[in-house]
């Protein structure tokens, strides 16, 4: 009997790819099951706030004048705590599994769990504090601080859990703590300086906030600054922030180092200086008036310039990205500050023409533009050093040409946006009758903005015209690779660099999951490349002093 052979059934895709299929249910899964305890967690929270706050109030009745509240904290409470607890207790028995550990989703939910508990605790205990100084007594504030406390403490505990703590994202929470803890201390600590100079600069008699005594001021923003500091303390050194160097990490140093601390001491200076301005060539306005922002303005600076040294220094210790970026971005800010300087003085004496500059508002304009110049300029040529020859090595840096390239990119939009402007008011004022003023008193902001952006596109064009003749003109070195995959667990830096130099290769770095402390030198992996050529290279490093090259077909 012949044998009759059956076609082949049709592999679906479940059957083809079980692993993929798999997987991304249990993504999927993993992604509801959190959003899930995230949500009846803080529900419960809110419910058990409302309660303990109406047990702490004791000058009412519990359930007086708000009986849908007290329905509505109870529901949360009895409701949401126990599907809490079991959604928890369900998740937390198989968090022993290494792939449940490594799931984003565990810990993007404690990152964003242990980040909202911390920010609610804090304000709300903070919050409870500061109206202490002054005999006010919230109960519902502290009860909710006292609980979210609690929240914050449960997912601290698992988050260092031995066995069973993520093991992805873990720098979110520890970096966000000590950014949020830096902005409550310095906005409290700039509170209480600025409450002491102002008393100090007006007197006491002026110092007096809505009736309250300026030391309460002064009380009330060292609470917050006692409390931001041991928040940022307790990330910083306690859950070592200050020791991580992943891309998040990173970027939130360089915004602290570069962004965050270097505005406020411009700032701070740039106000200072145009408040001493104001005291030495008008006095139009009462001296009092003159020297009202002055007090804050000096705290301002002096804590500004304080977190700039302290961060600046770890920043700039790192010899790689991190480094250059933040005198980069330190960089842009001072650019950003003399630019704006330079069209207010363009502004101010456009409006002088019009008008003699003795008038009171073309000279403030023209005070506040030298003010700007004043503080932005010499800044931006620290940081940038255009008279400073550039090394070979940094000349052709990814960070500088998107720097330069950011910069003259945004300078021309902004011109070109500009130019609209000025375009509309010429044929407004033609066509309205030269009526409502005069043609320039119309168009003298959009013509100082516009001289600012002209000049920094036109400098920085040229820069990276410079960069790039120079980059075509370098000797011996070829482009044998178009990008380099780099896997290691060490210090990537010397190794990207030794890539570039070899090969002109674009580099992308894969950081391995444990971490190495010892790696081939850079040397090594520059020699290992020599002969390679292809479109994509992918260069492992580990374990220990292993060195594998492997072209990657297109």
């Amino acid at each position: 009997m012949a044998t009759r052979h059956l076609p082949d059934a049709p592999v679906t895709a479940a059957q083809a790819t079980p692993g993929i299929a798999g997987g991304a249910g249990r993504s999927v899964r993993r992604l509801i099951v959190f959003v899930l305890l995230f949500a009846t967690v803080t529900i419960a929270a809110i419910g058990l706030s409302g309660l303990v706050g109406r047990v702490l109030d004791a000058g009412n009745e519990l359930a007086v004048g708000d009986t849908a509240g007290l329905a509505r904290a109870l529901a949360f409470t009895l409701v949401g705590g126990p599907l809490a607890l079991v959604l928890w207790w369900f998740l937390w028995r198989g968090s022993t599994d290494a792939a449940e550990r490594s799931s984003v989703a565990w810990g993007l939910y404690l990152a964003a769990m242990s980040t909202v508990s911390l920010i609610t605790f804090s304000t709300s205990l903070l919050a409870t504090a500061s109206a202490g100084v002054d005999g006010r007594w919230q109960p519902q504030a502290f009860a909710s601080g006292l609980v979210w406390a609690l929240v914050w403490l449960w997912h601290q505990w698992m988050r260092h859990h031995p066995a069973k703590s993520a093991t992805q994202l873990v720098d979110l929470a520890p970096v966000i703590g000590y950014v949020f803890g830096l902005i409550l201390g310095v906005g409290g600590a700039v509170t209480a300086i600025g409450s002491v100079l102002d008393a100090a600069i007006g007197g006491t008699g002026d110092a007096a906030i809505a009736g309250s005594p300026w030391w309460q001021t002064t009380l009330q923003g060292l609470v917050w600054a006692a409390g931001g500091s041991a928040i940022w303390w307790w990330h910083w050194f306690r859950d070592r922030a200050g020791l991580l160097r992943s891309g998040f990490a990173a970027v939130a140093l360089v915004i602290v180092a570069a962004l965050g601390a270097v505005i406020l001491t411009l700032g701070g200076l740039g106000t200072t200086l145009f408040v001493l301005l104001e005291l030495a060539v008008d006095r139009s306005s009462s001296v009092s008036s003159i020297l009202e922002p002055l007090g804050t303005a000096i705290a301002t600076a002096a804590i500004g310039s304080l977190v700039w040294v302290y961060y600046r220094g770890i920043a700039t210790r790192d010899t790689g990205q991190i480094g250059l970026a933040t005198r980069l971005v330190t960089s842009g800010v001072g650019l950003a500050a003399a630019a704006s300087g330079i069209g207010i003085i363009v502004n101010s004496l456009l409006a002088a023409i019009g008008s003699p500059l003795a008038e009171s508002g073309a000279r403030t304009l023209l005070l506040a533009g030298i003010s700007s110049l004043a503080v932005g300029a010499p800044l931006w040529w620290v940081a940038w050093r255009p008279t400073v020859p550039v090394h070979t090595d940094a000349i052709g840096a990814t960070g500088r040409r998107v720097y330069l390239i950011a910069v003259f990119g945004l300078s021309a939009v902004v011109a070109l946006i500009t130019l609209l402007v000025i375009g509309y008011r010429v044929f407004e004022f033609t066509l309205g009758g030269a009526s409502g003023g005069s043609l320039l008193e119309r168009v003298r902001a959009s013509l100082g903005l516009l001289t600012a952006t002209a000049l920094v596109a036109a400098y920085h064009f040229a820069v990276w015209r410079r960069d790039a003749a120079r980059i075509a003109a370098m000797p011996g070195r070829r482009r044998t690779i178009g990008r380099v995959l780099l896997v290691t667990g060490a210090d990537p830096d010397p190794l990207v660099r030794a890539v570039r130099e070899a090969s002109g290769a674009a580099v992308s770095v894969w950081r391995r999951a444990e971490t190495a402390t010892v790696a081939p030198s850079a040397d090594r992996v520059a020699a290992a490349l020599d002969g390679v050529t292809g479109a994509r290279v992918l260069i492992v490093t580990g374990p220990g002093d292993l060195l594998e090259v492997i072209p990657l077909a297109d």
